[in-house]
Formats: structure tokens, C-alpha cells, sequence
């Protein structure tokens, strides 16, 4: 297995995210258009490939300064335990290791993942939705 990653939007295309998205059963896959818009939008992204499968992807919103939100992070299930979250994590908190706030909301399966790069839950702090996927 050869994965490997990119920092450049231009490589993916709509039925890569709606496959990478349905895979891991993220209504967000439901609506490619509307998520193939919003991974444009990101500040930055990473994500990892095997062949021409998009296989994983994290993205950033960020001010460049202050704060940066992860707010995708995704990992193809045929290609999880394997490192790939790992090394787009760690990608991303190189990129914004000036910046003074790192923020994710996790799923709980996943906080011990994120527990190992340093990401903890913030007592008196609640994450808060409007959501209007159903």
C-alpha cells in the first residue's frame, strides 16, 4: 500500500468526497455539491491518496493567527489503524503550530486519538449546533 498526501485542492473532485464521506457515513456525503464548495472554502486542507482513491482528509478553518478549527478529519474505514490520521494530524499542527488555539470536536470513540497530540476537553466548555442536517 502506497498512500500518499497533498496539500492542493485541485486534485479532488466531487465523487471523491461524497465516496470518502459515505464511506464513513457522514451525512455531509449526502450533499457533494454543497461539501465539494465548503473543502474549497478551507483555509487549508491535507489529504491522502492511494492511486487516484482519495483515501483520507483533514481541513482547517483558520484565521492564520489566532485560531485554527479542524473541522473534517476522515479516514477511508479500509484505511484506518494504519497511520494515515496520524501523519495528516500531525501535517496540520506543523502548518498551524504558530497558531495560539487548535479546536476539533470529537467523536467520542476518537478523543483518545486526539488525547496523543494534545487536544483535551475544556471543563465548563460545551460544543454548541445549529445544524440543518438531518
Amino acid at each position: 500500500m502506497s498512500i500518499y498526501y497533498a496539500s492542493s485542492k485541485e486534485d479532488i473532485t466531487k465523487d471523491a468526497l461524497e465516496e470518502l464521506f459515505l464511506s464513513v457515513e457522514w451525512e455531509s456525503g449526502k450533499y457533494p455539491n454543497e461539501l465539494f464548495q465548503a473543502i474549497g472554502g478551507s483555509h487549508s486542507i491535507v489529504t491522502a491518496w492511494e492511486g487516484g482513491k482519495l483515501v483520507g482528509l483533514i481541513n482547517a478553518l483558520s484565521d492564520g493567527i489566532l485560531t485554527v478549527y479542524f473541522h473534517y478529519m476522515l479516514i477511508h474505514p479500509s484505511y484506518q489503524s494504519i497511520g494515515i490520521g496520524k501523519e495528516m494530524m500531525n501535517i496540520m499542527l506543523d502548518r498551524y503550530k504558530g497558531c495560539k488555539t487548535k479546536v476539533l470536536i470529537s467523536y467520542p470513540h476518537a478523543v483518545e486519538f486526539y488525547n496523543k497530540f494534545g487536544f483535551y476537553t475544556e471543563d465548563g466548555a460545551t460544543p454548541m449546533f445549529i445544524s440543518e442536517l438531518i
